[in-house]
């Protein structure tokens, strides 16, 4: 009968192996064989079998039968994995075979086909390399006709018989041949080749030389198996009954909980019960506890592999997994948070004194309510990554969402659990994923939340953003309270004017302004040529950049509030650095103000330095932009006309509205101001405001314009290294502006001397740099009248 084999069968080494007696054995003729080892398999006498042999000794003895008389020996290998063997790592007793056919396959494996002849025992070894040569003599055991004997023969006949019957292998002319063999180990061998019997077994009944115990291991194995092959069509009758639609998945279920009672471990915990234990280590409201347990005895009644008790698990699993209690320890160390916070950022003393002084009223006060900070300027300046060194600050995970371009309600609270495909919102979804209910949890670019049909996001965060409601905050797919109070949430936002009101009303704002030139400065010495540095493999003594250079790049490469163009330049120059440094084989090299331009081009910027002059309807305005404060001119002509006015520069609305209020306010004052009362009539006056591929609005250039206009009406010159900035209204008061730091620090990078402010902006000097302010010469004017008596004195 043929039979095949998995090579890697493990085999175990069999203890107390059978030493053949001299009075049972009957010696034959000695003879010399090829060895080839078995791994995970036996063979018996009477079998035609193939299996692939792949180890050069095996190939080669295989070469050395062929050529010889086809005549092989093969034993059992004792540890299968073992690949490099010796003497000691094959049993003594095996089976002669004739090697009927050989097939070299194309992985360089050889397959053989045998034909086992005869038991053998190795007596002695003839060669060791390059392959096994055996000396081999015949095993045959001695049959002692007993009546026990006898009665052995019969009931393994009989049991073979049945063992065909229960595992329907319909081969009546094996039955018929089993019973018609006389010879006992010819009966033994004939069984034990048609049984799918470990190796191991195989080999007991191999080694074993004594007929009476041969017989009766033969019959204790065959039961055995007979008793295994009804148990496993008992298990498979009961599963086959209780499969619905013969689903896979719902059958191998089934067989474990069957295969589970036939072991006697009936008891193993289901997932339901898991899931009840988990709930009772859970320190939850009754609310929740209930409504769990209300969702496990669901799912104990309806059918397990079903869609429903899928969608059922996994809401459980998502209340199970949440941080109901775990927070991390906080740490409420001033001096340890202010050294962090300084050693990752440089300069935004609003915001590490905000967060200082929260943690020293945490250190007085355990009932202080997580605060909702508003980082709020312009893109670069830090306030993404400051809220990361806040986290580690604290001792807090950090977790970051950015809400830009956000439209769907969803995204916050969640979907409900009847649509398909239901999870909850990010706000839940991240605080599982941290595994802790006191995170830092930053809500990145909250200006930018966008609104359709899906809902309006930014309703939505009002209840998480509320320390008063947030304690109960509702996911929709949780349908559960969760306590969001002990979450410190920060958000960012480039501009206050798209933040909904309602929303904004319950965040503490914080202005991060711009960095001046001097702090960009230190900022690049300590932070970005050290990381620039490290990414392109850069050190201090192979690459060297001056002060000068870096002051060179940020006037002259960069117009920005933050540092992100600087750090792209920096990063320019260190792969420039690194080119020169591989392809010209230096050892250094040194940025200066003169090779700059070989690195990064010609200049990007300029910034025009006021002169010590005075020019006719031409005055120095303050503006503010996204990326920074800058100059700006205003340039009047006035000639003979019809009183035509004209405005020119891409201006918006407000600054038309400003030379209107402008121009009637020059009206109300023509005698003092010693103009002609009919110049709106006999003037035409033309307004511009230079790059007019910029658009330019705003109020703050009111008294700028003013200023021309009266200057070009009345032919008086304005000093040029004056600057001003102010609204004006139609009775000539001077009103207050904004972004005063950067205008302060553009006037200083122009070379501008004296500056002209609104009274009520002496405030906000104080955020001005000190050496900005100790290079200008301020002038707090509340009237057009003290702004007139400066310039025209």
């Amino acid at each position: 009968m043929k039979k095949s084999f998995d090579n890697n069968t493990i085999s175990e080494d069999i203890s107390g192996q059978a030493k053949l007696a001299d009075s049972e054995l009957i010696l034959m003729e000695k003879e010399v064989l090829p060895l080839i080892p078995l791994r995970g398999m036996s063979v018996f006498p009477g079998m035609v079998i193939h299996f692939d042999v792949g180890r050069p000794k095996s190939v080669k003895a295989l070469e050395v039968a062929m050529e010889r008389n086809q005549m092989a020996l093969l034993v059992t290998q004792k540890e299968m994995k073992k690949e490099e063997i010796t003497t000691d790592d094959f049993y003594r007793i095996g089976c002669k075979v004739k090697i009927k056919q050989l097939l070299k396959m194309p992985d360089g494996l050889v397959r053989v086909l045998v034909e086992v002849r005869e038991r053998r025992e190795i007596v002695d070894f003839e060669s060791i390399d390059p392959f096994f040569m055996v000396k081999t003599e015949i095993v045959k055991s001695i049959y002692r006709d007993t009546k026990e004997n006898r009665t052995l023969i019969r009931m393994i006949r009989e049991t073979f018989a049945n063992y065909m019957n229960i595992t329907r292998k319909v081969a009546t002319d094996l039955v018929i041949s089993v019973e018609s063999i006389e010879n006992p180990d010819q009966l033994i061998d004939t069984v034990g080749a048609n049984l799918f019997l470990e190796a191991q077994e195989s080999q007991r009944l191999i080694q074993e030389t004594d007929i009476n115990k041969r017989l009766r291991l033969a019959y204790e194995i065959l039961v055995e198996e007979v008793e295994l092959i009804k148990i496993e069509n008992n298990i498979d009758e009961k599963v086959r009954n209780e499969m619905y639609k013969h689903q896979r998945e719902y059958y191998l279920r089934e067989q474990i909980k069957i295969i589970q009672n036939e072991l006697g471990e009936g008891d193993v915990q289901t997932d339901v019960d898991k899931y009840k234990k988990r709930l009772e280590e859970l320190d939850v409201e009754d609310e929740v506890r209930d409504k769990v347990l209300g969702e496990i005895n669901r799912l104990n009644k309806v059918p397990q592999g079903s869609s429903e008790a899928g969608l059922i698990q996994t809401y459980v699993e998502w209340i199970l997994d949440l941080p109901w209690n775990t927070m991390t320890e906080e740490t409420l160390d001033v001096s340890v948070a202010r050294k962090i916070l300084d050693e990752d950022h440089y300069s935004l003393k609003n915001v590490k004194e905000r967060i200082l002084e929260y943690i020293s009223v945490l250190q007085l006060s355990s009932g202080l309510k997580s605060p909702i900070i508003c980082l709020v300027g312009p893109p670069g300046v830090g306030k993404t990554s400051i809220a990361k060194s806040i986290a580690r600050a604290l001792n807090r995970k950090y977790i970051r969402m950015s809400l830009g371009g956000v439209r769907d309600e969803a995204e916050i609270r969640g979907h409900r659990r009847t649509y398909i495909g239901a999870i909850p919102g990010r706000i839940i979804y991240s605080l599982k994923k941290v595994g802790s209910r006191n995170p830092l949890f930053l809500l990145d670019e909250v200006d930018k939340l966008g609104q359709d049909f899906n809902g309006d996001p930014a309703s939505a965060l009002l209840e998480v953003l509320d320390p008063e409601q947030n304690n109960s905050f509702t996911d929709h797919y949780l349908e559960l309270p969760f306590d969001l109070s002990q979450v410190l949430f920060l958000t960012t936002a480039n501009s206050l004017n798209t933040i909904p009101r309602p929303l904004l009303d319950r965040m503490e704002i914080i202005d991060v302004n711009g960095y001046v030139e001097s702090e960009k400065l230190e900022i690049a010495k300590r932070y970005l040529i050290p990381k620039q540095f490290e990414i392109h493999g850069l050190k201090k003594s192979t690459c060297r950049i001056s002060e000068g250079v870096l002051k060179n790049i940020i006037e002259y490469y960069t117009r920005e509030s933050g540092v992100r163009e600087l750090d792209r330049k920096i990063a320019q120059i260190c792969r420039v650095a690194a080119k020169e440094i591989v392809e010209n084989d230096k050892k250094s090299i040194s940025i200066t103000q003169k090779n700059l331009t070989k690195f990064l081009g010609k200049h990007r910027f300029s910034f025009d330095m006021a002169e010590d002059t005075k020019e006719v309807g031409l005055v120095n305005g303050l503006a503010w932009t996204p990326v920074g404060g800058d100059t700006l001119q205003i340039e009047v002509i006035v000639v003979d006309g019809s009183g035509k006015i004209e405005i020119t520069g891409q201006l918006g609305d407000v600054m038309k509205e400003s030379v209107k209020a402008g121009i009637s306010y020059i009206r109300s004052q023509v005698e003092a101001l010693n103009i002609d009362k009919d110049f709106y009539t006999k003037k035409d006056i033309h307004i511009h405001v230079p790059e007019g591929a910029v658009p330019k609005d705003g109020p703050s250039a009111g008294i700028t314009i003013a200023t021309a206009l009266i200057s070009a009406l009345t032919n008086q010159g304005v000093p040029q290294n004056l600057a001003m900035t102010g609204e004006i209204t139609l009775r000539g008061r001077v009103l207050p502006i904004g972004g005063l730091r950067e205008k302060l620090t553009a006037a200083h990078r122009s070379g501008i001397k004296e500056i002209i402010l609104p009274k009520e902006n002496e405030k906000d000097l104080e955020d001005v740099p000190e050496i900005v302010l100790e290079a200008l010469n301020i002038n707090m004017v509340s009237k057009m009248d003290e702004v007139i008596s400066i310039v025209f004195k």
